[in-house]
Order: structure tokens, then sequence, then C-alpha cells
């Protein structure tokens, strides 16, 4: 697979079982096509790894503290717990018509306030957190690896964070590049006790809490490619130089679905949503749409044509058949190369049309041939 830290194919490690975290919704708005694409992607993993033997413990979060939730939960006159159960039912409804299973373990960030307030004293202590206007900050300075999994120059880092949530501005930061751990929640936000004053935590080190609870320790941490910098940064940063911990092995990130030339972004509100396609497809066909496209094909656009050829490939694997079936190993072979779905779909589509019956290697892939009900 294609480490993002390494920047090349390394072997996944050989351990079972495969400890993954794969950074979640945020849930604020419905799920949207470069959402699918993550999580369809990981799917595939999942099932490849555990076609190859492998018991897999896959942790997926929900990130139910943060300035999004709370700026579209008083923007529509909600409580913020209300929106994020609405929407995280309708992501959970999406995903499943999508045909990804559930994960291992799907922990929300408010349930790891304590593990996150001992995180923050550690890294005090550590001496790479420092107090400042009522806030915690990690030290960027103090993390030696810093900056080693983007690559990115500290210029880059600076204009790729202020879009991305970070404040470099901030004055009661020590350097633009510093990230904020624990700070004070503003009116009608949530907030808990803690040694720096009543607050809530920072982006990044719920993440670093969560996987540290759920799993120990990672061997693949996954997201879409918007999260190398600055979130994936600083959690691999404060696994650095926590003791007894390391960095994930594999960084392993899904490309930036496109659409009329800009990324889909809840943000820009540049999205194609899951919902509405279903109303007009089934989800295998929305499925396939998405595997279309290599995980890494950088900047890849959606448009509706993916969704017309991904309709009549699934009705050409989905045709009765009098062959014998397509042997999985075929398609194992392809995904065992950074998941080659590409190969493995021209594979399929050779043996359907052939006559042959590809019910089980279609399965591999997580593509139903027959349209789920949906709940």
């Amino acid at each position: 697979m294609y480490d993002t830290a390494r920047a090349g194919l390394v072997e996944v490690p050989a351990s079972s079982p495969v400890r993954i975290y794969t950074c979640g919704i945020t849930p604020y708005d419905a799920t949207h096509m470069g959402h699918a694409a993550t999580y369809v992607t990981y799917d595939v993993l999942q099932r490849h790894l555990q076609h190859r033997g492998f018991e897999v413990r896959l942790v997926r979060n929900i990130t139910d503290i943060d300035d999004d939730l709370f700026a579209r939960a008083a923007r529509d006159g909600v409580h913020h717990l209300d929106l994020a159960f609405g929407q995280k039912r309708r992501f959970d409804l999406d995903l499943e018509a999508l045909g990804v299973e559930e994960p291992w373990s799907e922990p929300r960030a408010t349930s790891a306030i304590p593990d996150i307030r001992g995180l923050v004293h550690t890294l005090l202590e550590l001496d790479v957190a420092y107090e400042s206007g009522g806030s915690v900050y990690l030290d960027r300075g103090a993390v030696p690896t810093f900056g080693s999994l983007s690559g990115y120059s500290r210029v880059d880092m600076r204009a790729i964070g202020e879009r991305r949530g970070e404040d470099p501005r901030d004055p009661a930061k020590r350097h633009p590049l510093d990230t904020v751990l624990w700070k004070p929640s503003a009116v009608g936000e949530p907030e808990w006790e803690s040694p720096w004053g009543s607050g809530r935590p920072g982006w990044h080190i719920e993440c670093v809490a969560l996987s540290l609870r759920e799993l120990g320790g990672i061997d693949i941490h996954g997201g879409g490619c918007d999260l190398v910098y600055p979130h994936h940064e600083f959690c691999a940063g404060i696994a650095d130089v926590l003791p007894e911990t390391s960095r994930a092995e594999i960084w392993m990130h899904q490309a930036c679905v496109h659409l009329a030339g800009e990324p889909m972004a809840k943000s820009t509100g540049n999205l194609v949503f899951v919902h509405e396609l279903l109303s007009s497809y089934p989800g295998p066909v929305l499925r396939l749409a998405v595997l279309s496209q290599h995980y890494r094909t950088p900047e890849w656009t959606w448009e509706a044509t993916l969704l017309d050829d991904a309709a009549r490939r699934w009705r050409l694997w989905s045709s009765p058949r009098a062959g014998t079936s397509l042997p999985t190993e075929v398609v194992a072979r392809a995904l065992d190369d950074d998941l080659d779905v590409l190969t493995a779909l021209d594979e399929i589509d050779r043996a359907a049309s052939g006559g042959h019956d590809v019910t089980d290697a279609a399965a591999l892939l997580g593509v139903q041939l027959e349209v789920p009900a949906r709940t």
C-alpha cells in the first residue's frame, strides 16, 4: 500500500488484528460523494484484509465537538446534539445503501474527554505544550518529527492550515503553526472542567485519544487527502512525543473528489449528496461509480456519466450466467497491489462478458448484484 509519509509502497504489517483508524464525519450536513469515496475505499480495504485471513479492527470516530457543528446548529436554531443525531442517522443509512460494513467501533469525541485531559496533562509535563491566554497549545517546535508526514513547507502549512481550521493569527500562540489542545468554550457551547479552566478540546488531540483508547496503536490511519495537514500531521506529531506510543505504520489517504473544478467540501457547498442520488440509482451503482476511480487518482472529478457507466456495468454483472464462477483470487491479487480496483473491475467485466458468474468476485468488492432493501 502507498504510505503518504514515506511517499511510496510499503508492506502492510503482517499481524492480526490489523488496526485501522479512519477519521469519521462531523455530523452537521448530509453524506456527499467525497464521503462515499473515502468510506467505500476503507470498506474495500477491510474486506480484502479479511479475505486474506486477517482480523480487522476498524475504528471510525464521530467528531461531535466542532466549530462547524456549533455554527450550523446556531444557524438552524437547533441543539447541536439534535443536529448531530439527525445527520448521523442519515449517514448510517447512506453507508448501508453503499454496502459499507459497520466499523468495529464508532466512538464519539465527547466520550473521550477524560482521556483528552490526561493527554494534555502529559504533553504539558513533557514540555511540548504550554498554557497561554486561557488555552493550551502544542508547541510544534518541540516536536522533532513535525512536517515529516505532509512534507509541506512552513509557508504552505500556514496557508493550508488557515483554510482548514487553524488560526495562525491567534496572539496567544508562541508560533503561528502551534495548534490548540484545549480552549475556552464560547457562549452556548458545551464545556468541561479542566485544570486549565472550563472549555473543550481542540480537534487533533481527539483522534489521538480515541485511537489510543480503542486500539492502543494504529497500523493504518486513513482519511481524505484534506486531512494530511493539519489534522494528520498533528496526530502523528502528538503520538511521536508521547511515551510508549508511536504514530501509525501506514498513512493512507483517499484522493479528494472534485466538482466543477473545486474539491467537494461542506465549507463551500460544492457537493453532490448520496441520499439525492439514491432516489434515482441503487446503492451498488453508486458504489461502482466510486470504484471506477483508483483511490489515489489525484483530483478526480465527479460526473453524472460515472453513474451511467456504473449502471451498465452492474447490469452486465447481474445478468444470469450459466458458466463457471470467476475465482475470487483473481480479484484478490489485484487488490494486493495498493487496492488496484481498476484491474479487478476489468477482470470481472471480462468474465461477465464471457458468460461466467461473478457474484463472489463482486462481493469481494462489496458490490451486491441484487438491490438491498433500505431500512
